[in-house]
This record gives C-alpha cells, sequence and structure tokens, in this order.
C-alpha cells in the first residue's frame, strides 16, 4: 500500500527539522553566500516532496530568527 502523504509527512517530520536545523546554521559561517549554497542544497535533496518540506521548515526557521 502506498503511503499517503500524512504518513509521509508523520514518517519524515523528524529528519526534516534536522536538515533544515543543519542548513540554517551555516547562515552563520557562510553569511553572504548561504542563500546560493542553501538552494543548491536543498535542490538535491529527493524526493522532492521532501524537498518541500524542508523548505517549509528553513521559511519557518528564518521567520522565527527575525521575530
Amino acid at each position: 500500500m502506498p503511503l499517503t502523504r500524512a504518513d509521509f509527512h508523520e514518517q519524515n517530520q523528524a529528519s526534516v527539522r534536522v536538515e533544515a536545523r543543519r542548513l540554517f546554521e551555516q547562515k552563520v559561517v557562510l553569511q553572504g553566500s548561504w542563500l546560493g549554497w542553501v538552494a543548491s542544497q536543498i535542490y538535491i535533496l529527493r524526493p522532492a516532496e521532501y524537498a518541500s518540506m524542508v523548505r517549509r521548515e528553513l521559511a519557518r526557521l528564518q521567520e522565527l530568527s527575525e521575530n
């Protein structure tokens, strides 16, 4: 039986948070070159649904850091 979207999300949420945090932490290190670097890192993530989850989590972390 194929995974539902909810199942996929639930199974991957923990690793998505770890991956997004790892990428986000490089922002301080890479500074101005971070955006290009992080885009390239997200581009290679598979499947695309996983990459989207990481992108959304990064956006959430970014928003939290600005507030």
